[in-house]
């Protein structure tokens, strides 16, 4: 009797815990809005495992996988145009080892683990995102000085995106960690197509601000 009343406890406990997670909640609510607002720009990543949403411009990508257990590298990543990094002064020989210069491009991003992911259905773009809800919570935030909620890639990269499209005016902000390429010769300040700033940011609790190397669209 006592561990049945101790199941239905854990079982009642865990089910108000969900419901009283209103960012991992509505973070999907905003992710739909997002992917139907760029359905052009979804497309299905079989190199990664995943999905890919690209910038408008098309210099970046964020990259998320449908199955950890066969993407090869990272879960969920961003893949940027190496270029204007290449002018702005980096020597991609200085890049740190977690950062990858390939065939033009950059890519940072992390491993969430090597679940084989289980769907109801066929995976979709906002499935593989539930997943990543469901599986790696810790990975969703929200950033009040935006407005946004993000998916954190690692290392202080990001890819966020706005919890209401038709009140805020970055729909979606490719977010990078500038101080490896900084330690790698870039200039952040010469980075074509990217705002080098000083961001808010809340740590254990206390407002600081941070750098970072934005490229932030308005897709609505």
């Amino acid at each position: 009797m006592y561990r049945i009343l101790t199941i239905m406890m854990i079982t009642v406990m865990v089910s108000a815990c969900s419901q009283l997670d209103v960012v991992g909640t509505d973070s999907k609510r905003s992710f739909t809005a997002v992917l139907d607002a760029l359905p052009g720009n979804i497309a299905a990543d079989e190199m990664n495992a995943g999905w890919s949403l690209a910038a408008p411009d098309g210099a970046a990508r964020f990259i998320w996988s449908a199955d950890y257990s066969k993407s090869p590298l990272h879960d969920v990543m961003l893949e940027v145009d190496a270029r204007p990094f290449l002018d702005a002064g980096l020597n991609p020989d200085k890049l740190p080892e977690d950062i990858a210069f390939y065939e033009g491009k950059l890519m940072v991003g992390t491993k969430l683990g090597n679940n084989q992911l289980k769907y109801s259905g066929a995976p979709t773009p906002l499935a593989s995102y539930e997943q990543i809800v469901t599986l790696y919570r810790k990975t969703i935030g929200y950033h009040a000085a935006l407005d946004h909620y993000g998916v954190s890639i690692g290392e202080g990269n990001l890819f966020e995106w706005a919890k209401d499209m038709s009140t805020n005016d970055k729909d979606i902000v490719f977010v990078l960690n500038p101080e490896p390429f900084i330690n790698a010769g870039v200039n952040p300040n010469a980075v074509q197509g990217w705002t080098f700033a000083k961001v808010p940011v809340d740590i254990n609790g206390k407002p600081v601000e941070v750098d970072k190397l934005l490229k932030p669209f308005n897709v609505r």
